[in-house]
């Protein structure tokens, strides 16, 4: 029972410091020191040699170098002309599809997530082209926007993801494994919201209004032109981990030279670009890496106070089965979700939810998939939705219009959650059989 009191206090600290405005970062790292200071009765001497063990080891691992990286790269594509290139290479092969160019949304955010690892770039590198490209055409308005703001999640769910890394740090899990574990669920959700177009584009023709054009030979090996440069990068850059040649670490170096070579070969990288990438990825970088370490120091203080274990040991009294267990865990999420970005979810939840599942028999790799999936309903779940707050400055549309717009895709999401949890092996074959 002192764990479970020694939980609640944390959680109602958490609470009143993020209510009061105060940072993540902040907050995490507050709790930790209150927490070990008046619960466990640790002077600060003592706190402080704990903090800095452990945020020196979580901010000096080897394997965040990766997140500068891959972010660096996605900031280069998105300050570049990739997003107009990918419009123009995949709206003839989409155009006989009902729903046609709505199908562009889907399709670049798979592709353009699989250079850049962030659902915010990818949502605002695709929109920056789709939306105005749509909005001309007359296509529906609700459609456009929504779709853009399901699929642009897949940031998170298609390798390299940068929850996926931050998720095999903190579990010690293979970050490579976890790469390759999201590609077939990434499709799986892409291939739910192109059906969904689908069918709600033969029950109303006028969501996609128009014929179809009439395509040559040449126009499709054009398309091919186009989108060489995103698809090269993709086989660099995923082609080296899923065959074995090169960690995340080494492949997202890698990307990130093939990405200043291709601009340069494209003639669009300028010193200008160069330098506003590199602060952008800097930016974020410090907040992913920020978070981490705290994160890292509040588990440290958890783990001290039992409260992992003994709230694991509570709710296997419960008798739960293992997907009565995943269900609460959903909820849980979800309404996490409501007020934390993807990362903070997965920092602040992982000590806590990681031995309950593993204890339910879940494999950790596939529970990362389900982490990572849960994390994606949350970029565009009001108030705190990234997405929506993406769209909203590209369209001027309200947040709750947009949320509104994006709610059937919240629903495929959350059945495409359901398939990978019933069928586990979407998410683990593919791991087993590239990795053994």
């Amino acid at each position: 029972m002192e764990a479970i009191f020694n939980a609640f206090v944390l959680l109602v600290l958490m609470i009143l410091f993020l209510g009061s405005g105060v940072w993540i970062f902040g907050a995490l790292i507050l709790v930790s020191i209150m927490g070990q200071a008046f619960l466990l009765d640790y002077p600060m001497v003592r706190i402080g040699a704990i903090m800095a063990k452990r945020v020196y080891a979580a901010s000096g691992s080897w394997e965040i170098a990766c997140i500068p990286l891959f972010m660096w790269m996605g900031e280069l594509m998105f300050r570049t002309d990739i997003a107009e290139r990918l419009f123009k290479g995949l709206a003839p092969l989409v155009d006989k599809l009902p729903g046609r160019l709505l199908h562009t949304n889907v399709a670049g955010c798979v592709l353009f997530a699989a250079v850049s690892g962030s659902s915010t770039a990818t949502t605002a590198t695709i929109g920056r082209i789709t939306i105005s490209e749509l909005k001309k055409r007359d296509y529906d308005t609700n459609m456009s926007i929504g779709s853009l703001a399901g699929a642009g999640s897949f940031g998170l769910m298609i390798p390299p993801s940068i929850v996926f890394i931050i998720y095999g740090v903190l579990a010690e899990e293979s970050i490579s494994k976890l790469f390759i574990a999201g590609v077939f669920p990434g499709l799986l959700l892409g291939g739910l919201y192109s059906s969904y177009i689908i069918i709600r584009s033969l029950i109303n023709p006028d969501i996609a209004p128009g014929v179809g054009g009439d395509y040559a030979l040449r126009d499709y090996l054009y398309c091919i032109v186009q989108l060489l440069p995103i698809l090269v990068l993709i086989v660099i850059v995923l082609g080296s981990i899923y065959t074995g040649i090169a960690t995340p670490t080494e492949a997202a170096a890698v990307g990130v030279m093939a990405s200043l070579v291709l601009t340069f070969v494209l003639r669009q990288l300028t010193l200008r670009i160069f330098i506003d990438s590199l602060l952008g990825a800097l930016k974020i970088s410090c907040m992913v890496c920020s978070l981490l370490a705290a994160a890292a120091f509040l588990s440290t203080a958890m783990g001290f106070m039992h409260v992992p274990q003994d709230i694991s040991k509570a709710i296997g009294a419960l008798n739960l089965s293992p997907y009565g267990l995943m269900f609460v865990l959903g909820i849980f999420y979800t309404i996490l979700g409501f007020f934390l970005d993807g990362i903070s979810i997965t920092v602040m939840s992982l000590p806590i939810c990681l031995p309950l599942v593993m204890a339910a028999g879940f494999d950790p790799i596939w529970f990362g998939v389900f982490l990572v999936a849960m994390t994606e309903l949350a970029q565009i779940t009001p108030p705190v939705g990234f997405n929506l707050f993406v769209l909203q400055g590209m369209t001027g549309h309200s947040i709750g219009k947009i949320a509104l717009a994006a709610s059937p895709f919240f629903f495929l999401m959350v059945i495409g959650v359901i398939i990978i949890t019933i069928f586990p092996e979407i998410a683990l074959w593919l791991p087993r059989v590239l990795l053994g």
